[in-house]
């Protein structure tokens, strides 16, 4: 069996946005208290047997969200451009997370956006 280590921080943020041709109520603005779960992982550990410090994928994370707290979503790009979904915006925080992160041996493997405490969307991009 290979290896495999998966880390998880949570880190919130809160913000508003509006569904651009959305046929439903989420066409007008409205807000949410987002969480936002970092999934990291790596075959192996480092010499101090992690596979990342903690505090560096929070600070990671806290550096994206930081960028979207307390916003209006729809003036912040992409989302200017892009519509405001919860899953264009996970894709947008895994890839944001992902550049400051990833290296040779850890990679951010999954984020996790809740939008309520019953709906989320989990992006990845595993084979």
């Amino acid at each position: 069996m290979t290896a495999q280590y998966t880390l998880k921080v949570v880190t919130d943020f809160a913000a508003a946005h509006s569904l651009r041709e959305y046929p439903g109520d989420c066409r007008r603005l409205h807000g949410h208290n987002w969480k936002v779960e970092v999934e990291v992982a790596a075959p192996s550990l480092d010499r101090l047997g992690m596979v990342v410090d903690f505090k560096t994928i929070k600070q990671a994370a806290r550096e994206v969200t930081e960028e979207l707290d307390h916003r209006y979503l729809n003036e912040v790009p992409p989302f200017d451009e892009l519509n405001p979904t919860a899953e264009n915006m996970a894709a947008y925080i895994y890839r944001q997370v992902g550049e400051r992160l990833n290296d040779e041996r850890v990679k951010v493997c999954a984020i996790t956006l809740w939008e309520t405490e019953r709906a989320c969307v989990r992006y990845t991009e595993e084979g």
